[in-house]
């Protein structure tokens, strides 16, 4: 039997936390505080899974990195045009002032931070977990190793883990938040430094796409986990790309299974 990985690497928003409500919330204060002519609706922050821009907003998520790219996704939305494809998308984010998306990024975390610190319950609310993804967790006795790596602040991640009742299954050096770099693939580049071992040896699950295929030259153990924000369209674009598609169904042999294999489905 081949052995255990050594690290389990997880994303966070769309693998542990369901995210996407918060994120709209944030986003769309902080946009419409950059570009007030905009014209953009601006939800209630309990109602912001029923606006009308939600169900769109989360389309577009697959296709971005950080937050500077809910401005890309936003603008686009005010502009009325319809979501696109990977390449098309990276076009149209190159046009970008790169300067607007470096104040979008800062003042979207100050939002967030604002928020967090105003209305602390209603902040924690937009954000709930995955319950099978925190209950195969709580089982984890320490082999595989869990960690996190995330495009999220290391604050935020901490303050939901202890909601999650997971604070202790992640210590500090095991969370390689949005400071590590832009891209996953300097998340997984210093996990490997730090657990001295071969990129095989790591199993990478992440709802985004986009994100597998830039690590997949790694030799990093691929999965999509199916259950975050992307569709039908990342489902077909991983399986092309021969990387397993987990569901929630797969948690626990997706945390603890010496090789991952996503069970047969109709």
């Amino acid at each position: 039997m081949s052995p255990l990985p050594i690290a389990v690497v997880l994303d966070f928003d769309g693998v542990i936390s369901d995210s996407a409500p918060e994120a709209f919330v944030v986003a769309q204060e902080t946009y419409r505080e950059l570009r007030p002519a905009s014209g953009l609706d601006a939800p209630g922050r309990e109602a912001a899974p029923a606006a009308a821009l939600y169900a769109a907003f989360v389309e577009w998520m697959p296709l971005g990195n950080r937050a500077e790219d809910f401005a890309v996704s936003l603008d686009a939305l005010a502009e009325g045009i319809a979501v696109l494809d990977q390449d098309e998308y990276d076009a149209y984010r190159s046009r970008f002032d790169p300067g607007f998306l470096a104040d979008f990024h800062t003042r979207f975390y100050e939002v967030r931070h604002a928020f967090a610190a105003r209305d602390p319950e209603a902040w924690r609310n937009c954000m709930r977990p995955y319950p099978a993804i925190v209950d195969a967790l709580r089982l984890s006795s320490g082999k595989p190793k869990m960690v996190i790596a995330t495009a999220k602040d290391r604050l935020s991640v901490r303050r939901l883990l202890h909601d999650y009742g997971l604070d202790g299954h992640f210590p500090d050096d095991r969370i390689f938040d949005k400071e590590v770099g832009v891209r996953k693939r300097a998340h997984l580049e210093r996990i490997r430094e730090k657990f001295g071992c071969a990129f095989e040896q790591l199993r990478f699950v992440d709802d985004k796409l986009n994100h597998l295929e830039d690590v997949a030259s790694l030799g990093v153990e691929c999965v999509l986990a199916s259950w975050g924000y992307n569709g039908p369209r990342e489902e077909a674009g991983a399986r092309a790309a021969g990387f397993e598609v987990a569901t929630l169904a797969d948690a626990e042999a997706l945390l603890f299974s010496p090789r991952f294999r996503a069970a047969a489905r109709p």
